[in-house]
């Protein structure tokens, strides 16, 4: 099926892209690496009247680290990027796990963090990632800039929280109170599927002490699914295998899957409390 017809801009600057999400609004969709919203405007799921190509704006595909341990991620840094990125495999690694999951090579080649942010696909890998970090998007628009936390973007599937002049320019990784654990795992039916279900950890520890923690869900609910509870049951003391088994059955309690073609509830409920024991187990081991 060929997409229905519609209009194609390439802006050269954020003054200009600002200048056609002020005049298009709602009517238009922007695109960057355009692996989710092509598919979709071929299957006509998805009809924009305006398509706003984003790849001729500059500054805005950066991977930088602050001075501060702050990540920011712009909204033109592809998946590939992350995958190779050293930054990332010696300071970050919950993205650094992430971005070799992301679906295929062709797709990592050209697809972007931010925009599968954006995409809010409860599939979608890094918005589990974002959450679990407890990081932000930066929304740019014309009454300037806001951060949006991760737990306030995505409003459902495929919605997202920004404003139909906004841009989300780009997306932002706290800098670590202590010493940053993490790690991603995903049960796939195969090599680029989307996830049956997946689980992003993120712990920090100082004194051998957990001080913050984040697990977020993929794939087992109606958007990517932050498990706060299990989260905050590490928190305060050491790694134990009884504070990772705790949070590993409440991260399975806050699951919302549907049974499918993938899987009953309690299957993919079973795989979400394996993946959190897995996961934590390995952080236990690096306390150790």
């Amino acid at each position: 099926m060929y997409p229905s017809k519609f209009r194609y801009e390439a802006p050269r600057s954020l003054d200009e892209l600002l200048d056609l999400l002020a005049t298009y609004g709602d009517e238009s969709k922007i695109i960057a690496g355009g692996q989710s919203l092509v598919p979709m405007m071929k299957l006509r799921f998805a009809a924009p009247e305006v398509l706003i190509d984003i790849n001729g704006v500059p500054g805005i595909d950066h991977l930088q680290e602050e001075s501060d341990g702050m990540l920011r991620v712009g909204a033109l840094c592809r998946h590939a990027t992350l995958e190779r990125s050293a930054l990332l495999k010696t300071k970050h690694p919950l993205l650094a796990a992430t971005a070799p999951l992301v679906a295929d090579p062709m797709v990592r080649s050209r697809g972007t963090m931010v925009g599968s942010i954006c995409h809010s696909d409860p599939q979608g890998d890094w918005g589990s990632v974002l959450l679990a970090l407890g990081g932000h998007v930066v929304a740019l628009g014309p009454r300037g800039q806001r951060q949006i936390p991760a737990a306030d973007f995505s409003l459902g599937p495929f919605q997202n929280a920004l404003d139909p002049d906004e841009f989300a320019v780009e997306a932002i990784v706290p800098a670590p109170v202590g010493h940053r654990f993490g790690t991603y795992l995903k049960l796939e039916r195969r090599v680029g599927d989307f996830a049956t279900a997946g689980v992003a950890l993120s712990v920090e520890q100082q004194g051998g002490r957990v001080v913050k923690a984040g697990i977020a869900l993929t794939g087992v609910g109606p958007a990517n699914l932050a498990a706060t509870e299990a989260a905050e049951a590490l928190v305060g003391g050491p790694l134990t295998g009884a504070s990772i088994e705790e949070a590993a059955q409440l991260a399975a309690r806050t699951a919302q899957p549907k049974a499918d073609h993938r899987g009953s509830v309690e299957y993919k409920r079973h795989v979400v409390a394996t993946f959190v024991r897995r996961g934590l187990s390995r952080g236990e081991a690096v306390a150790a």
